[in-house]
């Protein structure tokens, strides 16, 4: 296993005695361009933190993925994963994985965190019960944009398993897909949304408060 996953995996045990140790967290970035899964690992990084940034769409690391006869199944299948360091993570060029893909989560515990770009027209939330859950989304100030949004908080609250779900993007769009939870979902769906549109830095608050519900 490389040093920095060792870092990452050494971190999410608890010591002897203290209890099971911390659960994976998978984060869903949904956005129109690729930006926000990129600065959100950057966030991570200048935290301390071991990102895995997972290319689920081919639009983030198409032209410097090495040729390889082994798509992502088949690293799957030999229990390799064929990843491209970056500077403020590691990176995996898989597109069409889902998350609940089922060798994925026994090979990613290394990582702090395992990031799922998608973009909205092709987002496909597959929500494991055994592990920690935030779905990051960019809204735009759109009818559409602000539809899509909570519709995504729908299917969560009704998926049964524990979440977080950030906003960000246009602050009104934000404010008014936050203002239709509360007004529609009930309250436990609604202490699961937080609106970080209005921060000077949304990834730099996305990634604090991410850190600090682990530490919780």
């Amino acid at each position: 296993m490389p040093a920095d996953q060792a870092a990452g995996l050494r971190r999410r045990v608890c010591p002897a005695g203290q209890g099971a140790r911390q659960p994976l967290r998978y984060i869903h970035s949904i956005s129109y361009s690729p930006n926000p899964g990129v600065r959100l690992a950057h966030a991570l990084y200048r935290l301390g933190r071991v990102p895995l940034l997972i290319d689920t769409q081919g639009r983030l690391f198409a032209s410097s993925s090495p040729r390889s006869l082994f798509d992502w199944r088949h690293q799957l299948e030999r229990r390799q994963l064929h990843t491209l360091p970056q500077a403020y993570c590691e990176a995996w060029y898989a597109p069409g994985v889902r998350a609940d893909e089922p060798a994925l989560s026994g090979m990613v515990g290394g990582y702090d965190d395992v990031i799922f770009d998608s973009e909205w027209d092709c987002a496909d939330l597959a929500l494991l019960p055994d592990v920690a859950h935030t779905v990051v989304m960019e809204i735009r100030p759109t009818d559409e944009s602000m539809r899509k949004a909570y519709a995504v908080l729908k299917t969560l609250a009704r998926s049964g398993v524990a979440f977080q779900a950030g906003l960000l993007g246009d602050r009104l769009a934000c404010d008014h897909v936050q203002a239709a939870g509360r007004h529609f979902l009930e309250r436990e769906v609604v202490h699961a949304i937080f609106n970080v549109a209005n921060e000077n830095d949304a990834f730099a608050a996305l990634a604090v408060r991410m850190a600090d519900e682990e530490r919780a």
